[in-house]
């Protein structure tokens, strides 16, 4: 009965987002209040029918209703309940709908905390965000339908894949939506404003926070995914560039730069046009990331679907958002009004370098990922794109754009002396210089990279640093006052302190474990101790582990440095019946300055085990450095100019001129 409830319940909020789409948009353009209401009501209504078709696919996994396909194909009786909760986004339906109950949730969060804004502008984006569900609603039904039934129900279910069995997919996949799909939210707000007319700071103040919130969701996904992968794989890596890492990564490239664009057009009102067409194309990153893993161009442990019908699908929803917002853009963009110029040394200024540079790194990485695609597809040699391209494309980018981060903060706006922003931030200069003077000097020029990576992560770090004392005027007031500047400065510039500084921390981890980690392969016997960076590693023992769903051999390791004992660690191999797939769990102690890790892997049956270590310097901070990012962009969010929309301007004064 679940499963028929939900069903019905998909249909429903398909039919509100068909009235949502439309109605509003025709209440809009007459003047029409009545109509313009529906828009929220609508939302409101959508959200509660989609939850409801998803508490009722989460009813049949809980409860192993094995005449659900979908059941069948993602659970077991055996497995842990925890899992079988997480199963119901552990495949291409259950995420599908997992990604539309986001979508529906972002457009009652619209409806209710958009009290202030302009009816006929919410009315328009409510209108843009039906649409979208319209689509996504549609693919679920038509081609995806969680919810189908077997004529005969089995007695136990197919299992999921081993690798998502893991406290990862409980937060990773959610947090990953809720950036992606949270840039949906910036794009009906650009279409809106496309259609209204009219962009101006009101606007901006509005899609600022969601754009941010989006972002923080995303930059959590990403960090996750990653420390999810370094963990669970037994590889010891936390980036390949993998095709379906990168899709994520684009939207938060290109998230990244529509996050400080979106504050000029606030600021200053300029930049207006581009701001627009970010928004825009940052979604449809999002949307080609859902093409990406959902089409079957690729196989990966991320992709979820192979069937081509599903791919045709969701690309036709694409090229029809993606085109028909740029030709809107394209027909009305003219007709806007722009904010006063600016000088190139300026805020403004420096914040148009950063888009340019973030929207060329987002350019990289989308050659590189889609590339060997394109070659495949037209039947050509296969090819593949990996470290070595990004290393000499990507990452010059992204040093250009780490010594513009620190400048453009110290710049003010209108117009500024490049000379004045480096004298006030010649601290952070002095450190860098130096502490890549001194790692040069340390390896004896042997490590000249690793140098300018450290040098580089310090400059963002202490630069983020001087930008509060510069605030506060130390040095250059009483202390007293000094505190009194501090307390008083928003929560938004404490938040791009932290975000900033914790791009450094990641920087700096980056730079240290490329360079620094240790890797040691070698055979080992019960009794026997191998080591790597000066830890020993004793063998205690290999038992055989028998669960319920897989058997396992787990071998227990003594850890020791200079004679202390230090921990014990474990790492399994485990071969899983059903799914007949075997998997590594590995064992990492971590001190948050560096990880030693170890994996047990094949027997060669005369009692040897192969086994890897890995000594791995600052790689907790490569993790510890993007939750930094996040909870700096949460603190922003929970400036009061942030949760406060601003008031809407009276008629007579539609296009004023920003404050300073």
């Amino acid at each position: 009965m679940a499963a028929e409830i939900g069903h019905y319940a998909l249909i429903l909020a398909l039919l509100i987002s068909l009235v949502q789409a439309s109605f509003p948009l025709v209440g809009a353009a007459r003047g029409d209040r009545g109509l313009m209401m529906l828009a929220s009501h609508c939302a409101v209504g959508g959200f509660g029918f989609v939850a409801l078709a998803f508490a009722a696919l989460t009813w049949c996994f809980v409860t192993s209703d094995f005449s659900v396909a979908l059941v069948v194909s993602s659970s077991q009786l055996a497995k842990p309940l925890v899992y079988k909760f997480t199963g119901v986004w552990a495949n291409h339906e259950g995420s599908m709908l997992l990604w539309v109950l986001i979508l529906v949730i972002f457009g009652a969060a619209i409806a209710i905390f958009g009290r202030n804004l302009p009816a006929a502008l919410k009315a328009r984006v409510l209108a843009v965000q039906a649409m979208i569900a319209s689509g996504f609603l549609a693919f679920s039904l038509g081609t995806s339908n969680p919810f189908n039934r077997l004529d005969q129900a089995p007695l136990d279910g197919n299992g999921m894949n081993p690798i998502l069995q893991d406290p990862g997919l409980v937060i990773h996949p959610p947090f990953l939506y809720l950036g992606y799909v949270g840039f949906s939210v910036a794009f009906s707000f650009a279409v809106a404003a496309l259609i209204e007319g009219r962009v101006d700071a009101t606007w901006a103040r509005w899609v600022r926070p969601w754009v941010l919130a989006a972002w923080c969701f995303l930059t959590i996904g990403i960090t996750l995914g990653s420390f999810w992968a370094y963990y669970i794989l037994g590889w010891g890596g936390w980036w390949f560039w993998d095709p379906v890492e990168n899709v994520s990564f684009m939207p938060w490239l290109a998230g990244t730069a529509l996050l400080h664009s979106s504050l000029v057009v606030e600021r200053r009102h300029a930049l207006v046009n581009w701001t627009i067409l970010l928004a825009i194309l940052t979604f449809s990153l999002s949307l080609i990331g859902t093409f990406v893993v959902r089409s079957g161009v690729l196989t990966s442990v991320h992709a979820f679907a192979t069937d081509p019908e599903r791919g045709v699908f969701i690309l036709a929803l694409l090229i029809l958002a993606t085109g028909g917002a740029l030709t809107l853009y394209a027909i009305r963009i003219p007709a806007l009004k722009f904010g006063a110029p600016f000088a190139a040394v300026s805020r403004e200024g420096s914040l148009t370098v950063n888009n340019v540079l973030l929207l060329a790194a987002t350019a990289t990485v989308f050659l590189g990922t889609f590339y060997p695609l394109f070659v495949d597809l037209m039947g050509r040699d296969k090819i593949s794109v990996g470290p070595p391209f990004y290393n000499r494309t990507f990452v010059p980018i992204m040093v250009l754009l780490m010594i513009a981060m620190v400048i453009g903060p110290a710049l003010k706006w209108k117009r500024d002396s490049l000379k004045n922003a480096i004298f006030t931030i010649r601290t952070a200069i002095a450190i860098a210089v130096a502490g890549a003077f001194l790692v040069a000097a340390l390896t004896l020029g042997k490590h000249l990279l690793t140098a300018m990576g450290i040098g580089l992560s310090l400059w963002i770090i202490c630069g983020s640093l001087m930008a509060v004392v510069n605030r506060m005027k130390l040095g250059r007031t009483d202390f007293s006052q000094s505190l009194k500047l501090a307390a008083n400065a928003p929560r938004s510039f404490y938040g791009l302190v932290m975000a900033h500084m914790g791009f450094g921390f990641v920087v700096g981890a980056i730079t240290t474990v490329s360079t620094w980690q240790l890797e040691n392969v070698t055979t080992m016997k019960q009794g026997e101790s191998a080591g790597i960076a000066g830890y020993a590693f004793l063998l205690r023992d290999v038992k055989t582990l028998r669960g319920a769903q897989y058997d396992a051999d787990m071998g227990t390791f003594d850890v020791t440095l200079d004679g202390s004992a230090i921990t014990t660690l474990t790492a399994e191999r485990r071969f899983y019946h059903v799914q007949q797939q075997q998997t590594t769990h590995t064992g990492i102690r971590t001190n948050f300055i560096s990880n030693i890790y170890v994996t047990l892997g094949e027997p060669d049956g005369s009692g040897l085990w192969v086994v890897r270590l890995y000594y791995h310097p600052l790689a907790p901070w490569l993790w510890l450095g993007g939750l930094t990012m996040a909870l700096g962009g949460f603190t922003s969010l929970s400036d009061r100019r942030f949760r406060v929309g601003a008031p809407q301007r009276a008629r007579g004064n539609l296009n004023p001129a920003p404050a300073e």
